[in-house]
């Protein structure tokens, strides 16, 4: 049996054992499922560093399917993309795993939170570890489920279980064209395997599909174009890509824990994976592949805008996520797919660093998530301010730390592939400006300028607010991280991690001098923008101003569309709830009560109504029995006798 298995099984027996029995532990679930997840991390950061002596290999597990020329089984593969996916998911897992027992210490539902996330933590590994479509679309599934167990933990509060339908729902609409993509591939390939699909790809490059249009009366569309698309679909939900993204900042109503490992490290993170994973097919799909570069640079920009001026400390980290994700899908869609990956890497350390960072802050302020009422912490929580700091560098692309070799690498990448590449590196700079901008604006308004909360105003655990520092359980996670975030991405540069990528992940044709500017001019630009962007935030935000006001009232139309998220959420709720409301309310009102409510009533009332007509004639009476029977004999000779006559 090899060791590989285990990586999975370890965070599966703790989710049963803590699942079934939680009544017995009574807080004390961590005792079984924090072990078994260090055990988990163990197996495989030792599989991973093997790896690059080791051959890739497939595990088989079992038979799952089998009809006619269907065959699926589960099976586990483990080449170099899934060795380094797992180093880093079983890490911050593992990280999480800790910091939730000092963050989730005395909540009612702590056995009930560990025993999920051990389930989120196998479903996630075995996604990765599939090694075809149907098997990863099922545990793409139950990390949705589980991601919706985990956002409506706290299930008495409305947000939580509004946020919660929210997300599930949204990323149903994208799974139904991963499902699509399925069928679509398997009615091409007759397979859903990697290994079969991938060698196959090149005999279908001309092959097209008919697909009936409303405007063109017929389309035919390239089949791998179609499949690309069908399948980005499903990324576009789960990596909350526009249009189906607004899910993840209502998401951050789960616990903080969850924000850091979920929607920060993981679970959004698998669409980037899925599109690494099915390379082959976008390579030879150009158009999707236009698709998959431009919806993610959009989605840079957008979420980067939106994040200037959020008040909500969790909000806007989940926006920064949501724009770093835009990154890693636009240099996916540009064949970058080694430096997607290794972004996705960096990315997992320096973001669930600001996660646990800023749930630390939460805890110091009794559950505040204001950034406008709080200010002077750096004094009392000077540990998370450092290691807040030092996250905060890292997204902002500044050297030495993650941040700046991998971004960096993006935005080089994207420059070097031509003129859609160049104008998506336009996009990807002043989306550099944006992120440093409201990384530090977060930063001078939660540690810096005077302190903008009170002793004895109520947090919102209802106790008064008194700053402190976590607990050893939730710190010793955060200077983990930290360092992953200052040696991560220079570890992964020298030591080869693209090279290592490379075996598997092409690396795009690079012009070293496209457009006149050398890889070391575009990185120095990278980093130039990062300085100018924390520097207006310095100005704005690290003393007294009135620049911020004036720029509010100035240009209210563009405070409000970026306050306001680019109403979005107004736009799906008046073109989908509200019209899907107008809609039941017709068919109600109109079809089910005015026609076929009136129908089965009339239909009752007739012969109810016929019924007491007749009743009146039921007298008990012998003469007026009598009569009715002479005038019914009448009434028969007269009809005989005049129709005789005819």
């Amino acid at each position: 049996m090899t060791p590989i298995i285990f990586i999975p099984l370890l965070p599966l027996i703790g989710f049963l054992v803590v699942g079934i029995f939680w009544p017995f532990f009574k807080g004390k679930g961590h005792f079984i499922a924090v072990p078994l997840m260090i055990g988990s991390w163990v197996i495989a950061t030792s599989e991973f560093f093997k790896s690059f002596t080791n051959p890739p290999n497939v595990t088989f597990v079992y038979d799952w399917i089998r009809s006619g020329h269907l065959d699926i089984g589960i099976s586990l593969q483990y080449d170099h993309l899934a060795a380094i996916m797992l180093f880093m998911v079983t890490t911050v897992a593992m990280l999480v795993h800790l910091y939730t027992i000092g963050y989730m210490h005395g909540d009612s539902g702590y056995d009930r939170f560990f025993s999920y996330i051990s389930l989120f933590s196998f479903s996630m590994i075995m996604l990765v570890l599939s090694n075809n479509l149907v098997e990863m679309f099922i545990f793409w599934e139950a990390v949705g489920l589980c991601s919706y167990l985990l956002i409506v933990h706290w299930y008495e509060r409305r947000p939580s279980w509004l946020a919660a339908n929210k997300a599930f729902i949204m990323n149903r609409v994208g799974d139904f064209g991963f499902l699509l993509g399925i069928f679509l591939t398997y009615s091409t390939f007759g397979s859903v395997s990697f290994a079969e699909i991938f060698p196959a790809i090149s005999s279908h490059l001309h092959q097209t599909v008919n697909i009936a249009s409303a405007f063109h009366g017929s389309m035919n569309i390239p089949v791998l174009d179609l499949i690309a698309l069908l399948l980005f679909l499903g990324a576009v939900g789960k990596s909350a890509q526009i249009p189906l993204h607004p899910w993840l900042p209502d998401a951050m109503e789960g616990p903080t824990p969850i924000s850091a490992l979920i929607h920060a490290a993981t679970m959004v993170t698998a669409g980037i994976f899925m599109i690494a994973r099915m390379n082959p097919l976008y390579n030879a799909a150009p158009f999707a592949a236009h698709v998959v570069a431009w919806t993610g640079g959009i989605t840079a920009i957008v979420a980067a805008t939106i994040a200037l001026t959020q008040p909500d400390i969790k909000k806007i980290i989940a926006y920064s996520t949501m724009s770093q994700l835009g990154y890693m899908v636009m240099v996916c869609g540009l064949g970058g797919y080694g430096a997607g990956i290794f972004h996705l890497l960096t990315h997992g350390a320096f973001k669930a660093l600001l996660f646990l960072g800023a749930g630390s802050v939460i805890h110091s302020l009794s559950g505040e998530q204001d950034v406008f009422r709080m200010g002077g912490l750096r004094k009392y929580i000077g540990l998370t301010f450092v290691t807040m700091l030092i996250g905060s560098l890292a997204l902002s692309g500044i050297p030495p730390f993650a941040g700046y070799y991998s971004k960096d690498l993006i935005l080089v990448t994207a420059y070097q592939q031509g003129p859609l590449g160049q104008i998506l590196w336009m996009i990807g700079v002043l989306t550099a400006v944006l992120t440093a901008f409201y990384s530090f604006r977060l930063m001078f308004l939660v540690f810096g300028g005077k302190e903008r909360f009170h002793s004895d105003q109520a947090g919102h655990g209802g106790h008064g607010i008194h700053p402190h520092e976590s607990p050893w359980t939730m710190t010793v996670p955060l200077v983990l991280l930290s360092i992953a975030a200052v040696v991560a991405g220079w570890a992964g540069e020298h030591y080869g991690v693209l090279e290592y990528l490379a075996q598997e992940l092409p690396i795009p044709h690079q012009d070293p001098v496209a457009g006149g500017m050398s890889d070391s001019a575009l990185k120095g630009l990278s980093v130039g923008v990062g300085v100018l962007g924390i520097f207006v935030a310095w100005a704005f935000y690290g003393r007294e101003s009135s620049i911020p006001g004036s720029l509010a009232k100035g240009l209210s139309f563009f405070y409000k569309l970026s306050l306001y998220k680019w109403y979005f959420d107004e736009l799906y709720d008046l073109v989908f709830v509200r019209s899907s409301f107008l809609i039941g309310r017709l068919f109600w009102q109109e079809l089910d009560k005015g026609v076929i409510d009136e129908t089965v009533n009339g239909v009752a009332a007739f012969f109810r109504n016929s019924g007491l007509g007749l009743r009146r004639y039921q007298t008990g009476q012998l003469q007026n029995y009598a009569m009715v029977m002479a005038i019914g004999v009448f009434g028969l000779v007269a009809f005989y006798l005049v129709f005789n006559r005819m």
